[in-house]
């Protein structure tokens, strides 16, 4: 059934509430899945970089560089494991999710939450929704009003070029690390942009993506980590649709 949230919220139990307090940072205008965003244009510029041409030394940023885009523009789709942990400023509460996220270009992906509960984020190039199984609650949210920066519209498009997009270098104090892996620091040259750095941890052998952090423009921080990196596996696009269950109660978010 579908109404306005906001004539709804009387209508509504507590605990959806309270929910929706909540959500605020993850669904308005602005913030919608933005996190996720950051995250999958990350992966999708890393996840495949074979390690073999460069040296046991830190190779130059500019051969890195290259390396990232053309794995990025020859990735059609991908999956991977994942541990969320963000820390939201207002509440300064650390809230750690895991799941497996899948990816398909352009403008596709599923965010499939298993732990602490449940819940499954699915966007396409036309709409968002946000399903939260336990509460029988969805959130619906057109695509055309998340992708409000450039940045993430041509990554996911196809047509995002790091050098023009980013300032990319070493994370000059800790690159490598203890390990030996890169540490890389992307500076977005939009200065309107919602994030201000990524941070990035690649696998020194074969430049699978480890780890990456951002900080958005709110103060809210999220850390990623990654593992089982599956890439061109054939994902169809009939798998990022959402249909409702029944009984499930819809919300237009604006």
């Amino acid at each position: 059934m579908k109404q306005d949230i906001n004539s709804a919220k009387k209508n509504v139990p507590e605990k959806i509430d309270f929910l929706q307090k909540m959500m605020k940072f993850f669904l308005n205008r602005n913030k919608l899945f933005t996190s996720s965003w950051i995250a999958l244009s990350v992966i999708v510029v890393a996840i495949s970089i074979p390690g073999s041409s460069f040296s046991e030394e830190r190779p130059a940023i500019d051969d890195v560089v290259q390396k990232l885009q053309l794995s990025y523009e020859s990735t059609k789709d991908l999956s991977a494991d994942f541990i969320q942990e963000t820390t939201v400023k207002s509440i300064k509460k650390t809230q750690r999710e895991e799941g497996r996220v899948f990816f398909k270009n352009p403008q596709n992906m599923s965010w499939n939450y298993t732990k602490p509960q449940g819940k499954k984020l699915v966007m396409n190039h036309q709409t968002a929704w946000l399903y939260l199984p336990q509460e029988k609650v969805a959130y619906r949210q057109s695509a055309e009003s998340i992708f409000q920066s450039r940045l993430l519209i041509d990554f996911f498009s196809g047509s995002g070029k790091l050098k023009d997009d980013f300032i990319i270098t070493y994370d000059s104090a800790i690159s490598p690390d203890k390990d030996g892996h890169y540490l890389l620091v992307l500076t977005p040259r939009q200065k309107n942009t919602t994030f201000n750095v990524l941070r990035l941890t690649i696998d020194k052998n074969n430049f699978y993506i480890l780890r990456l952090s951002f900080d958005d423009a709110f103060g809210n921080s999220t850390d990623l980590r990654f593992s089982r990196i599956q890439f061109n596996t054939g994902l169809p696009k009939t798998f990022f649709l959402f249909k409702p269950p029944k009984g499930v109660q819809v919300f237009e978010m604006p």
